[in-house]
């Protein structure tokens, strides 16, 4: 029996291949198409049903079936033959005044069979009544008074965030990329988590007990693993992330050699700057070295973030942020990685590991942070085979009924602790100080004291991990006994601190001891005197840093607080603060 998929969604379909045929077999077209997820309009008025007809497939037609039906019963049949086949609606866009059954008693229905297709009802003014009963009633997810028009503001955007949040939870009978290795192994790790933080769905299949892999594995008996098999057959092995990249079509090439902003790394802190900077008009492009989202964007879950009640998944988050500034024009390369930045003034160079270089009136650096390292004798050995940094979602399934074990003492190891309590039979947190008190988010302490199955042991840090091809054991030292313990461990996640991403940046930025980026008034020292590469008479802006034009944001700020919500807002402010450097200098 094979280990649980890991699964992911990509919101747009990847580009065609240059070659691909100019027309696809008819058959072929038909299959394609009745493949697609479903978009049901219902309303018994014909024109009112050509109109809505009309404007989801104009918008939509590419990626769904677009079907109508003008009664409910008509609409019920059609349920019926989703059901039969296996197909799956996305969405339900029903009249509510209709004369058989209301939209609210047809939405009963159909939710009872499909209870995650997403919900729209279509009301007049005189209904909105009946949209709060079907608020109440059906979970609707939004009503929509008539007429719509014009639909590219009133009715595309609730579309397609409704249709977005249905896609990231979508899973379809599966025919997609195959994963095949160790369960526990770096490479297949790396493989693994490029394709979730990715988005990009995969199934994976374990070498030591799925016979499929076996039939996977005959066809390249001598390659390295993890072998990865594409749809249209084609096999990597042991493939690099560049390798993964070009082959699910992702962009990795600028489209310009010159920019108004260019923003290095995609965090919380990047991706709101690329939203504003964008949808202000300026000429933006956003670089990532590896994937959108950044620590941030491996969370299971962000609860105390503005306006999301019941909390939402770092994924969740880097997908609708994604999706905003690309809709705003942002271009957006990953896996692309920055290696140096060097002053023309006015303008910047930034050179990517390619040997590609970019001009940037001005550059935002974003690149967050990295967990530091574990100071325990045999860590560097299990990096990626039972040792992780950071809340490695791609193996949760693997922890599927194993005792996990977190290391560090702050929100980060507390999300990551009630995440993994869900798949695991037992979670210890290990932490170096005397309680969570002084580190932790109340609310954090107080789900982990509700959640049975975790455990937290203060005082006490790792100081040897053992064991042949992958983790086994840990050594576990108590700081009030001295007693050194060695325990079982096959699973160990770690959230120790962080240090920044900013080698590159040396001898061309000023920056902290521990290398985070000064800026605004951290520069001024010795009694207000300017650093001495600065050039401008003024002093710097806040957050910008000792290059004029050139600002930083988020954790790898120094001083920053490391909380998602202050790297959004530091994203949105540097965006002012690079207007006021385009208008005044």
């Amino acid at each position: 029996m094979s280990a649980a998929p890991d699964t992911g969604r990509v919101e747009t379909p990847s580009p065609a291949p240059q070659n691909a045929p100019a027309q696809a077999p008819a058959t072929a077209t038909a299959h394609a198409e009745n493949r697609k997820p479903v978009i049901l309009a219902v309303d018994d008025d014909p024109q009112v049903l050509r109109a809505v007809r009309r404007d989801l497939r104009s918008a939509y037609g590419d990626r769904y079936r677009v079907l109508g039906a003008s009664s409910a019963a008509d609409a019920l049949k059609i349920l019926d033959s989703l059901d039969e086949r296996g197909h799956d609606p996305a969405l339900f866009l029903v009249d509510q005044r209709m004369p058989d059954v209301t939209g609210v008693e047809f939405l009963l229905e159909a939710v009872s069979r499909f209870p995650d297709a997403r919900r729209v009802l279509l009301t007049a003014y005189a209904e909105t009544d009946a949209a709060i009963t079907a608020i109440n009633r059906v979970r609707l997810d939004y009503y929509l008074l008539k007429p719509w028009d014009p639909p590219h503001e009133r009715l595309f955007p609730v579309l397609d965030d409704l249709l977005s949040d249905w896609l990231a939870t979508y899973r379809p009978a599966y025919d997609g990329i195959i994963v095949a290795g160790h369960l526990v192994s770096p490479g297949t790790h790396a493989v693994r988590d490029f394709f979730t933080r990715n988005g990009q769905p995969f199934r994976f299949l374990n070498v030591e007990r799925d016979p499929e892999a076996l039939t996977l594995l005959a066809d390249r008996p001598d390659a390295t693993l993890p072998l990865v098999r594409f749809p249209d057959g084609r096999l990597l092995a042991a493939p690099t992330d560049a390798e993964l990249a070009a082959a699910l079509g992702l962009a990795t090439t600028a489209s310009r050699p010159h920019y108004e902003c260019v923003i290095v790394g995609a965090g919380p802190a990047g991706l709101a700057a690329g939203v504003y900077a964008a949808s202000e008009g300026l000429s933006t492009l956003m670089l990532d070295s590896r994937a959108p989202g950044g620590q941030a964007g491996t969370s299971s879950l962000i609860e105390n973030y503005l306006g999301f009640p019941s909390g939402l998944s770092g994924g969740d988050l880097t997908r609708r942020a994604t999706i905003q500034a690309s809709r705003f024009g942002a271009e957006i390369l990953h896996p692309v990685e920055v290696v140096s930045l060097t002053r023309d003034d006015p303008a910047k160079i930034l050179t990517l590991s390619d040997g590609t270089e970019i001009s940037a009136e001005t550059v935002l650096l974003a690149t967050g942070v990295a967990y530091n390292k574990l100071p325990a004798e045999g860590a560097e050995r299990f990096e990626g085979a039972g040792l992780y940094y950071g809340a490695a979602t791609t193996e949760s399934s693997a922890c599927i009924s194993q005792h996990v074990f977190i290391v560090g003492g702050a929100n980060s190891a507390g999300q990551a602790a009630v995440h993994f309590a869900k798949y695991a039979a037992r979670v210890t947190v290990l932490v170096r100080a005397a309680s969570l008190d002084e580190s932790m988010s109340r609310y954090l302490i107080d789900e982990i004291d509700r959640t049975p199955n975790i455990e937290v042991r203060v005082r006490t840090t790792v100081v040897r991990l053992d064991g042949g091809d992958h983790l086994e054991r840990i050594t576990l030292h108590d700081a009030d006994t001295g007693e050194d313990t060695e325990v079982p461990a096959r699973f160990m996640f770690t959230f120790i601190g962080a240090r920044p991403h900013t080698g590159w940046l040396q001898g061309v930025v000023e920056r902290d001891e521990y290398g985070f980026v000064l800026t605004g008034s951290d520069l001024i020292s010795n009694g207000g005197e300017l650093p001495s590469e600065w050039s401008l008479e003024r002093a710097p802006y806040p957050l910008e840093t000792s290059v004029p034009g050139v600002f930083a944001a988020g954790d790898v700020r120094a001083h920053s607080v490391k909380r998602v919500a202050s790297g959004v807002g530091e994203g949105a402010m540097a965006v002012s603060l690079i207007h006021r450097y385009r208008s005044m200098g």
